[in-house]
């Protein structure tokens, strides 16, 4: 398998160890503007050798990771959707997908954001296992293939994550509340704190626990967030909004020496938090599901994306079209009883006739 990989950072690095350390016979070819970069990313086995080009990177190619910031992705992809092949599989790491799934309106194009990184950034630090169980969300559209959907989904389990499919949409809202509205809040955080301090005359007292975790990313790379906000900016907003309404709820409990409502906001709380973090389904039994679908463009697709709305996790899958290509059978290998049943019940509702493996 040849694996291209267009930027040649943190995560693009990753890709690379990830790539030639668990794909056997995997041969990776990286770009990047600096060269430099493709020197050390070589010296540290992330690529098996470097390109002058997008076109030379992407050319003969079974998968292109496009690993930039999400202000120069739509250009990037399709770049790489210009010069790859009919059956090379294109897609991107970006934390925001609407924007490059409008630039990437191609079969061969998959969105993609895994939810990993380190506080340190550049391929220097970048790790083979940097991805091992970690949630990889692909945004297949209706007009994604098939067989490009099942490769790239087989790859990022090799890479020890977790694929979850879901639509570009849904994932903007998602992640402008857990991921982009955290960022907003630890900046203003330390922007009052250091004004409560400058206005009260104060020397910096001693920073308790739950500060330091609130505000660890605070003024995160500027040149990564501003277009992370800026690609984002209406769901972010929202959230915003939101949490401002959320904060004059308890502000009001407060004045009102509400004694039983805080009570009640916080023990909410601390159920939420628990609920959320308790949702992983990791160590669950797998099961197997044979479905039968028609062979036409967004069959995976449509699948994929019911199956993630409902939060069911297709750990693997495999197709098999029919010897006469109008038909075919997807096996999808899902963990956990309670998900097994409800993606049975919501394939069924698709019109497809699903059976249980052994």
């Amino acid at each position: 398998m040849r694996i291209a990989v267009i930027g040649v950072g943190l995560i693009g690095g990753s890709v690379g160890l990830a790539a030639r350390e668990r794909i056997e016979g995997a041969e990776v070819v990286g770009y990047d503007l600096v060269p430099a970069v493709l020197d050390l990313a070589i010296e540290r086995g992330a690529l098996d050798s470097g390109a002058g080009s997008v076109a030379e990177a992407v050319r003969g190619a079974d998968a292109a990771f496009v690993c930039a910031p999400v202000g120069v992705l739509p250009a990037l992809v399709a770049e790489a959707l210009g010069a790859a092949g009919e059956d090379t599989v294109v897609t991107d790491v970006g934390s925001t997908k609407r924007a490059v799934a409008d630039a990437g309106k191609d079969p061969r194009f998959v969105g993609g954001h895994p939810l990993a990184g380190a506080e340190s950034a550049g391929v220097e630090n970048a790790r083979a296992d940097l991805f091992d169980g970690a949630a990889w969300y692909l945004t297949p559209t209706p007009t994604s293939g098939g067989l490009l959907y099942e490769r790239l989904h087989g790859i990022v389990v090799a890479f020890g994550a977790r694929p979850m499919a879901i639509d570009p949409e849904t994932h903007d809202r998602l992640l402008a509340c857990v991921s982009h509205l955290p960022h907003v809040i630890a900046n203003v955080l330390v922007s009052q704190a250091a004004r409560a301090l400058s206005e009260e005359g104060e020397a910096l007292p001693r920073i308790g626990p739950s500060f330091r975790d609130a505000t660890r990313v605070a003024g995160a790379n500027p040149g990564i967030w501003t277009d992370i906000y800026m690609t984002n900016a209406e769901a972010i907003a929202g959230q915003i909004d939101d949490a401002v309404n959320r904060l004059q709820a308890v502000a009001k409990s407060l004045r009102e020496r509400d004694a039983a409502g805080i009570e009640r906001w916080n023990d909410g709380a601390l159920s939420d938090r628990r609920r959320l973090l308790e949702a992983d389904l990791a160590g669950a039994a797998v099961h197997e599901l044979r479905l039968s679908v028609p062979n036409r463009p967004g069959i995976v697709a449509q699948v994929a994306l019911a199956l993630g709305k409902a939060g069911v996790n297709i750990a693997d899958m495999a197709l098999a079209p029919a010897e006469d290509m109008r038909s075919g059978q997807m096996t999808l290998w899902v963990a956990g009883d309670d998900a097994a049943d409800r993606a049975e019940s919501l394939i069924e509702e698709l019109g497809f006739p699903t059976s249980r493996g052994t």
